[in-house]
Formats: structure tokens, C-alpha cells, sequence
């Protein structure tokens, strides 16, 4: 296990994981309660289209992708809290010009990309310093948000009707929360890939909720078990010379099935 710190990008990785956890166990939680997975799927997948400006454009990817998924966040909030069509049909509209906008990109760029499937599908092993540090001023931003609204996002989440009637900004700080999943969004990306972002935010948030009721408990419970998936999911991966992203999640989703055991067992006794 120690021999592992003897890597910079062990090291590297395992500072994202920490990282990655701390955002997915704050936001992560607000997503469960909220029902919005398929908003956290449809930011990731639109997301894409800010990697291929990125290329493009020659600068850093994540600065890309960061812009596209606050630019698809705001937009696919304001659908779900203004709009009277089927949210979930322009979300899936929008996922899909997202994704459709960075392939084409990515087209038009020449050269040859060689980590452009770590997008799709992570790579936690080739995190660079630069990506640690924006991953920290992001983490950064999120806990400075959800620390300063925290009572609004609980008002909002439980209980929105009320929360007007108490001149609560109820549009507002949907689409600041909105926002703070895009940037989550974007750090996992970096984790797992666009393609498993739902399950990393949700499943140790999933778990947490079965078995406690207080939400900061359930926030503090899910970036512990974050931490615990992808660490485990990195050794896994190192001594099985597996994909590290894919392993994370399997590990993820093991303790999940279990805990579902556990609780149904709870429930019939």
C-alpha cells in the first residue's frame, strides 16, 4: 500500500479523490434530495462541447468544459423552473447539441488528441498539478456557497412553496445550485469520465441517506465514504492494471447493492 506515495501521480491521484469526494458528498447530497440526476447527466454530457473549444482554441480543456457546463446548468434550470414543456426532453435536447458541438470541434482540430478518451471515460492516474489546483479553487467555491446558503438550498429543497411565501429567492438559488453542480460536474469528469459523473455524485449520498436522516450527517458520511471508494478503487485498479475510473465505481456500486441488503434486512426484522 505505502509503495504506492512513492508515485507523484499516485499521489496526484489520491489528492483528487480528496478533492472529488469533498465537492460529490455537498452537492451530491442537495442532487439525491432534489431528484435532479438527470440535470447532474445532462451538464456532464453538454460539458463535452467546452472540451472541443478547448482543443480548438488551443487552451486548457477544463476552463472550457467549466464554461459550457455552467452555460447548460443556468439554461436547463431556467427550463425546469420556467418552462411549462417536458423538462427532461429539452434537457436531452441540450445534452445532445452539447456533445454534438464538441465532437465536431474536436474534428476540426488538427493534430491527434491523445487524452481525449480520459474525458469520456477519466483518468485519475494523469491529473496534473494545474488540474489539482483548479480542482481546489473549485472545491473552494462550493463550500463557500453551500456554507453561505445552506438554509436556503434545505428550504428550497423541502419544501420550494413555502420557501416563496418566506420571499425566499426560490429562482435564484436553484440556478446558483445548478451552478455548483456544474462545477462538481467538471471535477469528476476529470475522476471518471463524463460517462459514470452521476454515479460518483450520487451513489455515497444514496448510501448515507438510508441510514441517516440529519443532512449535514448525510454530507459528512458521503464525502468519508468518497474517500473510501476512490482509494480503494485507485489500489484496485494499480494491482489489477484495471481502468481506475471503471474500478471506482464498481467499488462504489458494490457497497451500495450491499447497504440496500442491509437496509431491507433492517426493514423486515
Amino acid at each position: 500500500m505505502w509503495e504506492l506515495l512513492q508515485f507523484d501521480f499516485m499521489r496526484n491521484a489520491l489528492f483528487a479523490g480528496v478533492l472529488v469526494s469533498i465537492a460529490c458528498g455537498i452537492i451530491g447530497t442537495f442532487v439525491v434530495i432534489n431528484r435532479i440526476v438527470f440535470i447532474s447527466g445532462g451538464i456532464a454530457h453538454a460539458a463535452y462541447g467546452g472540451i472541443g473549444l478547448g482543443y480548438f482554441l488551443n487552451f486548457n480543456p477544463i476552463f472550457g468544459a467549466i464554461f459550457f457546463a455552467l452555460l447548460s446548468a443556468f439554461a436547463m434550470g431556467l427550463v425546469v423552473r420556467k418552462t411549462e414543456q417536458r423538462a427532461d426532453s429539452l434537457i436531452g435536447v441540450m445534452w445532445a447539441v452539447g456533445m454534438g458541438i464538441g465532437i465536431i470541434l474536436i474534428d476540426l482540430t488538427p493534430g491527434y488528441k491523445a487524452d481525449l478518451m480520459s474525458y469520456l471515460f477519466g483518468s485519475i492516474l494523469t491529473v496534473s498539478q494545474e488540474n489539482l489546483i483548479i480542482m481546489l479553487v473549485l472545491d473552494i467555491i462550493i463550500v463557500l456557497i453551500v456554507s453561505l446558503f445552506y438554509k436556503e438550498f434545505l428550504a428550497i429543497s423541502f419544501d420550494p412553496t413555502f420557501a416563496i411565501t418566506r420571499n425566499v429567492p426560490v429562482d435564484n438559488l436553484y440556478l446558483l445550485l445548478v451552478g455548483a453542480i456544474a462545477l462538481t460536474v467538471v471535477m469528476v469528469m476529470q475522476v471518471v469520465g463524463l460517462i459514470l459523473v452521476i454515479a460518483l455524485l450520487t451513489i455515497p449520498a444514496a448510501i448515507a441517506g438510508q441510514f441517516l436522516k440529519d443532512i449535514k450527517y448525510i454530507i459528512i458520511a458521503s464525502i468519508i465514504l468518497g474517500m473510501f471508494f476512490t482509494t480503494v478503487g485507485l489500489i484496485i485498479s494499480y494491482f489489477f492494471n484495471v481502468t481506475s475510473g471503471a474500478t471506482i465505481i464498481l467499488v462504489s456500486g458494490t457497497v451500495y447493492l450491499v447497504s440496500l441488503g442491509v437496509k431491507i434486512l433492517q426493514n423486515s426484522r
